[in-house]
């Protein structure tokens, strides 16, 4: 398995959700773990999460979704990076109902994170998330 040494995430809330305070915390889990981090903050567009991830030559976006639109929001991030030509991994946390899990992995999701999960699941999910990546060819060790 490659390892990236310090992935690069961009963390957002995407549409009118305004609870960030766990998205918050977890940029604080992600910065002490060693992971960079580029914090939209609330009420991003799709388009401007793929931007960012352009711009900011991301290792993966992580979502924080609390308003049931996992559903939508999610694939529609999966085919909007892909459509930019970018294979990174999309992680989303927030309140998701078990029955969705699966059709969000089967949507493109790396990885789905629940309130409570510890700093260093956490990371070790991004970090997961993205050595997947790094062995598909993509960004791989800062030497």
């Amino acid at each position: 398995m490659s390892v990236v040494e310090r992935p690069r995430v961009v963390l957002a809330k995407v549409g009118l959700d305004g609870h960030d305070r766990g998205l918050r915390v977890v940029t604080r889990m992600l910065r002490d773990a060693g992971i960079e981090v580029i914090y939209l903050g609330l009420r991003q567009t799709v388009e401007t999460v793929v931007a960012a991830a352009l711009d900011e030559d991301a290792d993966a976006v992580g979502l924080s979704l609390h308003n049931a639109s996992h559903m939508t929001i999610a694939p529609r991030m999966v085919e909007a990076l892909r459509g930019a030509g970018l294979d990174i991994p999309v992680i989303v946390g927030g309140i998701i109902p078990e029955v969705d899990v699966e059709p969000l992995r089967d949507a493109g999701v790396a990885a789905i994170l629940g309130p409570g999960t510890s700093a260093g699941d956490v990371a070790a999910a991004v970090r997961g998330a993205v050595s997947g990546r790094a062995d598909r060819g993509g960004r791989s060790t800062g030497s």
